[in-house]
């Protein structure tokens, strides 16, 4: 997984422990983190794209691609957002993650009836 600005704001801690439970081979595990990256990427990139004026969005995503792990993107953001992204951000990406373990607990379970 990259460093990304926002990954700070997602609780893997559980995720993780799914993942554990869920797979059966280092590369399953690797494979359903490579996965929860992307979705968790696409997610966040998207919510922040929906918030932010379009008139911004290719200076963003230049800065994005200078530097997709400066914090400092946050304060961009909230400045032409006019809220306080990190925090709404936060919220979404939390919802996401109760998602996530859902989807993964639910494979558990189709899994261990087969």
């Amino acid at each position: 997984m990259s460093k990304i600005f926002f990954d700070y704001l997602v609780e893997f801690e559980t995720v993780e422990a799914e993942i554990k439970k869920a797979s059966k081979t280092p590369e399953e595990k690797e494979e359903l983190w490579r996965i929860v990256d992307d979705i968790v990427n696409h997610k966040a990139l998207a919510f922040i794209l929906d918030k932010l004026p379009i008139q911004h969005h290719g200076e963003f995503l230049e800065k994005f691609h200078q530097a997709p792990h400066d914090t400092d993107l946050f304060n961009y953001l909230s400045e032409k957002i006019g809220e306080n992204i990190e925090e709404l951000l936060r919220q979404e990406l939390g919802s996401l993650a109760y998602e996530l373990l859902g989807e993964i607990k639910g494979d558990i379970k189709v899994k261990k009836q087969k």
